[in-house]
């Protein structure tokens, strides 16, 4: 037994020493003294703006944010400041050159500012063929039966005379009265105006309503049919204003002496 406590105390022992020399105790390393340790490399400060005062740190206080005024700050470093450029001056007015065109220039149509001066650019010749200006009467405001007015003048002439439009127009009416006897009817072309030849002895041949008709063509014949002295033939002839309705028949009458004073007959 004794032998076997011995072992046993040996074997204990050289395992104790094994773990001794395997964990070695650990050795403090020694701290730097404030003069070893090497001071932090300093970073050159930035140049402050002009004008604007940099912020003073200790090591007493803690980095605190700097608010700068805004009257601190230079005009540089707002861009919202920065001054307006003055407008450029205009040239002066004797400078300025007018855009060259090569449209030529039309003065505006003159506008009618009277019935008058509107019937007056129909430019109507006169009706009856062979009559002179000078031979016309001015019967516009002579009386008639039963106190009406003529409204309209006689051009006398032989019975057969030729009658023949007055303007441009379109043949509106071939009509037959009880005072106009054989009658016309013609709107001009903008069909304001409707003229009217009465006491027709014939219409022309192939003459039609509807049928357009250029100044100057045949349309007729003096005569004295209706209530016309058989014995002096003529041509009533009058110019009417028409009314938004357009009807032949309903129209205001205007004076034809003065628009055909300086009219020349046709043919």
């Amino acid at each position: 037994m004794k032998a076997i406590h011995a072992v046993v105390l040996a074997a204990l022992g050289a395992a104790v020493t094994i773990c001794v020399v395997a964990r070695r105790p650990e050795v403090p390393q020694a701290i730097p003294s404030p003069a070893s340790v090497a001071a932090p490399r300093e970073t050159p400060a930035r140049a402050a703006p002009t004008g604007v005062t940099a912020p003073s740190i200790s090591a007493e206080s803690p980095l605190q944010p700097v608010i700068v005024a805004h009257d601190e700050v230079p005009a540089a470093a707002c861009p919202e400041d920065e001054p307006v450029p003055a407008p450029v001056p205009a040239p002066p007015a004797s400078d300025v050159q007018a855009p060259e065109t090569t449209e030529a220039f039309e003065a505006p149509l003159e506008t009618p500012t009277t019935i008058e001066d509107a019937a007056a650019a129909l430019k109507l010749s006169i009706p009856v063929e062979g009559v002179a200006a000078s031979q016309l009467r001015d019967t516009f405001t002579q009386a008639r039966a039963l106190g009406l007015s003529h409204d309209a003048i006689d051009i006398m002439a032989p019975r057969g005379t030729p009658v023949r439009a007055a303007a441009d127009g379109r043949i509106v009416k071939l009509f037959t009265s009880v005072p106009g006897g054989l009658t016309v009817y013609q709107f001009d072309p903008t069909e304001t105006f409707v003229l009217y030849y009465a006491h027709l002895d014939s219409y022309a041949d192939g003459l039609a309503e509807d049928q357009v008709v250029a100044r100057g063509d045949l349309i007729g014949h003096v005569g004295s049919t209706g209530n016309a002295n058989a014995s002096a033939p003529h041509l009533h002839f009058s110019v009417n204003l028409l009314g938004p309705e357009k009807h032949w028949w309903k129209s205001t009458p205007i004076n034809p002496y003065p628009l055909l004073r300086g009219a020349k007959g046709e043919r």
